[in-house]
Parts: C-alpha cells; structure tokens; sequence
C-alpha cells in the first residue's frame, strides 16, 4: 500500500461538479493499492499516518502529529483520502506507464474504506474522495509537506 501524503490548510474533492469532500488542516492522502495488500496494511499504515509528527509545535518546528493536533483551536485536523491507482504506475520501459500491479477495483475499494475506517478508530476525522470516478483534487500544500509511505518499504 501506497501513501502520498500532503500536509494542507485545505482540500476539497469534486467530481461532475459537485464538491464532495473538504477539509482544512490536515493530510490530503492519495492512497494507492497493490494486489498484494490486505487489511493489516491498511492497519499499519493508518497508524504511521496518524502518529507521522510533521505539524509545527509552537516553536515552528514539525514536532506534532495528527493525534496531537486532535482538539485544537482553531487547527484542528482532518483526513481526506482519496484512492489513487496510479501511485502503482510503473513507467521503466515506453512511454506509457503500465499500472499492472495496482489492485483491482473490488479488492482495492474495500482497502480503501477499510484504511479510512482506521484512521478513524483512531479519532481523527475522514472524508473521502468518490472510489473510481473521474475526480478533481483541489489542495493548499502547507510547506509544502509532501511525504511519500510504502508499507512494503517501511517494513522492509
């Protein structure tokens, strides 16, 4: 399972039109999923994400977590995670990537939610893009922070 994580001020998803999701503070996550994965590294995952101590403590220094944000005012922190096949893109040979590794729909949509469901178990609040639809991503880097989370390389 795959991660790209970025740190924003805000986020929104829309798709048709429509916004469907926003946040403010917090991690716009594009979460990319192989066919090798299961629900334990969405588990894993979940938890690095949460506890990844890239905010700023009041020195400036990125000393805090997602957790530790919880119940600030006025920074309190959100999630919005949104599936992203294409982080599985695998471009060494042409001039087309191929995304054979990548999940398919009905193993990877359910990781997803699966993951989502996690990072809430763990307290933090989570919006969700639209599981296949044609999406537009809309975000306020803040840094910018952006930081790239592979379970296979992370418990390599």
């Amino acid at each position: 399972m795959r991660a790209l994580l970025q740190r924003v001020t805000r986020a929104s998803v829309t798709v048709d039109g429509e916004l469907i999701s926003e946040i403010g503070t917090g991690f716009l996550i594009l979460l990319g999923v192989t066919q090798e994965d299961t629900a334990e590294e969405g588990t894993f995952l979940a938890g690095k994400v949460a506890n990844l101590r890239v905010f700023e403590d009041d020195a400036g220094a990125m000393n805090r977590s997602a957790l530790d944000l919880l119940g600030d005012e006025p920074a309190d922190v959100a999630m919005l995670v949104v599936s992203q096949f294409t982080l599985y893109a695998d471009a060494r040979k042409g001039r087309r990537p191929s995304f054979v590794k990548a999940a398919r729909p009905e193993q990877a949509s359910p990781l997803v939610d699966a993951f989502a469901d996690e990072l809430r178990a763990l307290g933090l609040p989570v919006k969700q893009g639209v599981f296949g639809a044609e999406m537009k991503v809309e975000l306020l880097n803040d840094g910018p922070v952006t930081i790239w989370l592979d379970t296979a390389e992370l418990r390599g």
